[in-house]
């Protein structure tokens, strides 16, 4: 008989725990985004918050390739304590968007290998694998951009954002409205650009939400520095 880890009880605790709170209306709300579980988010980082960081229990609960629990898996994480491939293999396993962006945006972005990462993932043919580079090439946009060929980026997303695919397409257009936004001397560009090819334009914005059509999002924000 395999000798049981010192973290598996608390692991089949925490499943159980996560499936009595589940709630069938927030399954129905995730799950039009692709997510595939029903527990409150604001309950699940109380139970975060509770456990704390807690790497090995998180790698166990990783291992059920249950949404809730990567989720939770995520936030009791300690990022540095990650390995590039092990970064790489997590990510082609995330299934569900939700967990496919924290773990880039909690975990990635705060461990050392992020800058290999997002060179390696911008290139790689998965389009899901590529919207991870791409959102880390928008996070050095912003914060990093010494050494960044924002001239280059624009020429990627002129020729491939048009018909890229969703996840891929949005990720793009986020570095579009970015370089936009934070590069003026860009800005008449990356406009130019999201007018030409209208991506997002029609996208339904609720009442006091920025739209994410680039033109429209860059020149908002754009006016929301200068005021």
């Amino acid at each position: 008989m395999a000798e049981m880890t010192q973290t598996e009880p608390e692991v089949a605790e925490l499943m159980a725990e996560l499936a009595a709170l589940e709630d069938p209306k927030a399954r129905e709300v995730n799950e039009r985004h692709g997510d595939d579980h029903g527990v409150n988010l604001g309950r699940l980082r109380a139970i975060a918050k509770r456990l704390k960081t807690q790497p090995d229990l998180a790698r166990e609960l990783w291992a059920t390739d249950d949404t809730a629990a990567q989720l939770l898996s995520i936030l009791i994480s300690r990022p540095r304590a990650f390995g590039r491939d092990e970064l790489d293999t997590m990510l082609r396993e995330a299934r569900a968007p939700k967990v496919h962006d924290w773990l880039v945006n909690y975990v990635v972005k705060k461990n050392p290998h992020a800058e290999e990462l997002r060179v390696a993932w911008s290139a790689d043919p998965d389009p899901v694998v590529a919207s991870a580079g791409w959102a880390l090439t928008s996070e050095r946009v912003t914060k990093s951009p010494d050494g960044l060929d924002l001239a280059g980026l624009l020429d990627v997303v002129e020729e491939e954002m048009k018909d890229a695919p969703d996840r891929l397409q949005w990720a793009m257009n986020t570095c579009l409205a970015q370089i936009g936004i934070s590069h003026p001397e860009q800005r008449a560009r990356a406009v130019d650009i999201g007018e030409r090819l209208e991506v997002l334009k029609d996208y339904p914005t609720s009442p006091g939400c920025t739209s994410p059509f680039a033109p429209t999002w860059i020149a908002e924000i754009v006016r929301r520095q200068e005021s």
